[in-house]
């Protein structure tokens, strides 16, 4: 039997009271091609055992990406997690945690989040760090958003190089929110630096860059924070593939005001999309504007050190129109995964984690463009590249999938541009063997006939 409370003459009575008509006009800001004129197709209710047969038939048409070579990236990258990572973040006290807002019952998880911070900070050479966010997409949003408090403008301009659901994740946002959002056409051959210095005005909020780009180009953008802050704008750098930063210079050295990152590649297996775990930093002087949560270290009465929730506004929980952000949870087991994986590698560890990816990816390149008809576009990389190809991109991914091997993102995927129809992104991580290297040569050189 249904369960429903509520009458008819319960219905009207709370439509009165708010001023609507009828339930329909509480969709209104609803856009119309959004909204379903019937019922959606499911089917009829099943057994428990019916549904369990169902799940299992329709997981089986999944391709593992590590039951055969794959060289997928653009956001998402195949690391090895060690198993003691998955040890430690099943552990009841770390399994079961929620929002640590009593300190005195929260030490453990407040620590670890503070570990984790310092590693981040670390890592991107910035000041301080808050205790993660959802995923990289949302955190640019949010450094969007913070950016426009801090400087009281409400322009942001954004690289075309800036992966697509990073951009449409802030394009939303600012639709929604109200401030003007400029974005760059890709570049898939070179960089937009000088477009961006050309666009910097006095309206200007801040700049968004990707670092390495959506096509694995490397740049260094100390000359545009220059231009960024001569302006009094910030300069916001995104980086998708958080191992990078063990090899090339970190964000903080370039002159970036708020770094942040996905830090899916350290301690967090793909997942089908998810969990991610959204890194976030900022220079000192902005931590006001920061969202999200920060963990900061102290001592009790007895002098002894201690962990609690800090800089944390009251609207931050109970005034939602005046919170520097309404982002309620900080994927907290993603960012204790992240802590732990990160406490076994230590620095020496994570730079030649990061010194095996780019070496992978180098002896790819070598291999991928001297077949005929292959073109590397990307002169400088970490283990992420684009290749031009003799043919259309998306058909040859195509090909290369049935045979057996996944090769590759091609941009068409990414933006509708069909100047990159025939642009490949690759990248190679240190799961890669030689035998992946041979497969998906194999596998190119065949699509290509």
């Amino acid at each position: 039997m249904r369960y429903l409370p509520l009458t008819d003459t319960n219905r009207r009575e709370m439509l009165s009271k708010i001023g609507a008509s009828s339930i329909n006009d509480l969709f209104s800001d609803v856009p119309a091609e959004a909204l379903l004129n019937e019922p959606v197709d499911l089917p009829l209710g099943q057994s428990e055992m019916e549904v369990e047969r169902e799940m299992v038939s329709l997981a089986g048409r999944n391709i593992s990406a590590g039951a055969v070579p794959s060289f997928l990236g653009t956001g998402a990258y195949r690391h090895h997690v060690p198993a003691t990572v998955d040890y430690v973040i099943q552990r009841g006290e770390f399994l079961t945690a929620y929002t640590p807002y009593q300190p005195e019952i929260a030490q453990g998880t407040l620590q670890a989040l503070f570990e984790f911070q310092t590693q981040v900070a670390l890592i991107t050479d910035m000041d301080v760090a808050n205790a993660s966010l959802y995923d990289g997409a949302t955190a640019a949003a949010e450094a969007a958003l913070m950016a426009n408090r801090v400087t009281r403008r409400e322009k942001i301009i954004a690289s075309g190089n800036l992966h697509p659901h990073y951009s449409g994740t802030i394009a939303t946002l600012s639709k929604q929110t109200g401030f003007q959002f400029n974005e760059m056409s890709p570049t898939a051959e070179g960089s937009d630096i000088q477009k961006l210095k050309d666009e910097i005005d006095g309206e200007t909020s801040a700049v968004i860059v990707q670092y390495p780009d959506v096509f694995g180009h490397i740049v260094d953008f100390s000359s545009l924070a220059e231009a960024t802050h001569a302006a009094g704008a910030l300069l916001i750098v995104v980086t998708t593939e958080i191992v990078s930063l063990g090899a090339i210079k970190p964000p903080g050295a370039m002159g970036a005001d708020i770094a942040v990152a996905e830090g899916q590649s350290i301690g967090n297996a793909l997942n089908f999309g998810g969990p991610h775990i959204g890194l976030f930093a900022c220079k000192e002087k902005l931590i006001r504007q920061m969202p999200g949560r920060l963990c900061g270290e102290t001592v009790d009465a007895e002098g002894r050190r201690g962990f609690v929730l800090t800089l944390s506004t009251r609207e931050q929980h109970i005034r939602r129109a005046k919170a520097t952000s309404n982002i309620c949870t900080n994927s907290g087991l993603c960012a204790l995964a992240f802590t732990v994986h990160m406490t076994l590698l230590g620095e020496t560890g994570f730079k030649e984690l990061a010194a095996l990816n780019h070496a992978r990816a180098c002896q790819l390149a070598d291999r991928l463009s001297g077949i005929p008809g292959v073109n590397l576009i990307t002169p400088a990389f970490f283990n992420e590249f684009a290749l031009k190809l003799p043919k259309n991109a998306s058909e040859v991914v195509q090909t290369m999938a049935d045979a057996g091997v996944l090769g590759g993102v091609p941009a068409s995927r990414l933006w509708s541009s069909s100047d990159l129809d025939d642009v490949l992104i690759v990248a190679a991580t240190e799961t890669n063997t030689n035998s992946d290297i041979d497969a998906l040569v194999s596998a190119l050189e065949g699509a290509l006939v």
